[in-house]
């Protein structure tokens, strides 16, 4: 099992930074990918950025060149660096966490961005 906790979230202007934390505890050694989702009432959750054990990151085309995602393998942490933060990035922001077997979900943090 792994646990998943997520923190960082909040209210922030629109043009805003927020950099959102996840710490994972318990098997963590099978983890190989690690992302960050959002959700909005009524839409599907979608992907926003991942990274896997190498290093390597993938994001969604409306989150390049203002999110960044990295890790800190040491605090098995993974991080969500926002910057140039928009209006529709105004969701609830899950963390998650992948084995060869199962994929575990944090309990989400909300990002509020005004405008």
């Amino acid at each position: 099992q792994v646990q998943l906790m997520e923190s960082g979230g909040g209210l922030v202007q629109a043009g805003g930074s927020l950099r959102l934390s996840c710490a994972a505890s318990g098997s963590i050694s099978s983890i190989n990918y690690l992302g960050w989702y959002r959700q909005t009432p009524g839409k599907q959750r979608e992907l926003v950025a991942t990274i896997t054990s190498g290093g390597s990151t993938n994001y969604v085309d409306s989150v390049k060149g203002r999110f960044t995602i990295s890790r800190d393998n040491a605090k098995n942490t993974v991080y969500l660096q926002m910057n140039s933060l928009k209006p529709e990035d105004t969701a609830v922001y899950y963390c998650n966490a992948r084995s060869i077997l199962y994929t575990y979900w944090g309990q989400g943090t909300q990002v509020t961005v005004s405008s």
